[in-house]
């Protein structure tokens, strides 16, 4: 082969590998810019399920209930019910027979109570029993924190209970055996919203030890954050055996005129 020929050659392989190289890059560069929005929506994509992720963790990291909801805890609810053979309100007129009568009675709003505005007048009435298992708590939770106890809802209604079932379908049944104990106004929920770790902590020990003695049923309710507390008839006998003062009430001192005069 002669030389002018075999330049020529070494010349078209030159051009031929330069020509391949340049399109292997045009390739790379039309793929990448194909890819460039998949990419970035997978990139979008994974964030957004990172950071539900994270704050799911978070939201269930915020509830720990000492009282979990549970079937058998309704059941304990509905047994007392029995016992004291009380019956399910299942309308207003009902409902206002056993004010008249005064097996209900208004619950006292005041210093240490409030009530969410949003629950009807008509319906903060409950058990004597349960009335005064919530002034005692309030007065307790008050002098402990100097802050007021809500009560979100006390006494249902048959007919609101299943008004109620068809907005959430976590609320209790408003028949058999696992009805909500609402129904027969032992029960009243209060907000735990809005509590600091440590309202949270005395609240479920306060609960803790009437649970043990037998005079509550209480839940911690995730959908509504409230203290579901349903108030056994026995709390009106054991009341009456204590000397029922608030929690950390300082004990009261004798002043003298001086003292007095000062304040």
């Amino acid at each position: 082969m002669t030389e002018p020929l075999q330049a020529g050659l070494r010349q078209s392989t030159r051009q031929f590998l330069r020509f391949k190289s340049q399109r292997q890059l045009a390739l790379l560069s039309l793929l990448a810019f194909a890819c460039s929005p998949l990419f970035a929506a997978t990139t979008t994509s994974t964030h957004r399920h990172a950071t539900h992720h994270r704050f799911h963790r978070l939201h269930w990291t915020r509830w720990h209930p000492m009282f979990r909801p549970s079937h058998e805890s309704l059941l304990l609810q509905n047994a007392e019910v029995d016992r004291l053979e009380l019956p399910r309100i299942q309308d207003d007129d009902e409902l206002e027979a056993l004010k008249f009568s005064g097996a209900l009675l208004p619950i006292i709003s005041g210093e240490t109570l409030r009530f969410d505005p949003r629950l009807d007048p008509s319906r903060r009435y409950c058990r004597p029993w349960t009335r005064d298992f919530v002034q005692d708590l309030s007065q307790a939770y008050y002098h402990r924190f100097h802050e007021q106890i809500q009560v979100n809802s006390a006494v249902r209604t048959v007919k609101v209970q299943r008004k109620l079932r068809r907005h959430n379908r976590n609320a209790a049944p408003a028949e058999g055996d696992t009805a909500s104990s609402h129904l027969a106004g032992l029960t009243v929920d209060l907000q735990r919203r809005g509590m600091s770790p440590e309202q949270i902590h005395w609240m479920q020990h306060y609960l803790f030890y009437m649970k043990a003695i037998g005079l509550v049923e209480p839940e911690e309710e995730r959908h509504q954050w409230v203290f579901h507390i349903m108030v056994s008839g026995r709390y009106a006998e054991w009341r009456e055996s204590q000397d029922v003062v608030p929690m950390e009430r300082p004990e009261p001192t004798t002043m003298t005129a001086d003292a007095v005069s000062t304040k």
